[in-house]
């Protein structure tokens, strides 16, 4: 059998990073969080497993970050600085993919984002992931 899921071409701003990667329910999964650091990073995530990500070129370019728990592992181009994807502490199986990095996709496509509590994670709290709110995007006229 086949994979017939859409392969996404992606790279950094600068080009140095590269990849292909194939969303696990194509834009379905889209969410921001509300956590101290992607508070603070305020990118749009899409998930995707972690077999589904093909480097082309780059990878070696790539720097780690990772916090707190050590969990969820933030991957940034170290020439230009942006988020590529991170290793999701609520479900290590699978990588958050910046969709701004998506080429021909702009976190400005989506009219509304669920955003996640982050601040009362689940794997702190013991309790489901949780809605915290809905950002949304309406163009100007």
């Amino acid at each position: 059998m086949t994979d017939e899921r859409h392969q996404h071409n992606a790279s950094c701003h600068c080009g140095t990073v590269r990849f292909r990667v194939r969303l696990a329910d194509e834009f379905n999964t889209i969410r921001r969080c509300t956590c101290s650091y992607c508070r603070m990073r305020g990118a749009i995530a899409v998930s995707a497993n972690l077999a589904d990500i093909e480097f082309i070129e780059g990878e070696d370019n790539l720097t780690l970050y990772e916090f707190n728990t050590r969990t969820a592992k933030h991957y940034f181009c170290k020439t230009c600085g942006i988020y590529t994807h991170h290793q999701r502490r609520s479900t290590p199986t699978q990588f958050g993919i910046n969709v701004a990095c998506l080429e021909g996709v702009s976190p400005f496509d989506f009219p509304e984002i669920p955003v996640m509590d982050g601040v009362t994670h689940p794997s702190d709290s013991g309790g489901k992931a949780r809605v915290a709110g809905v950002l949304r995007f309406e163009k100007a006229e």
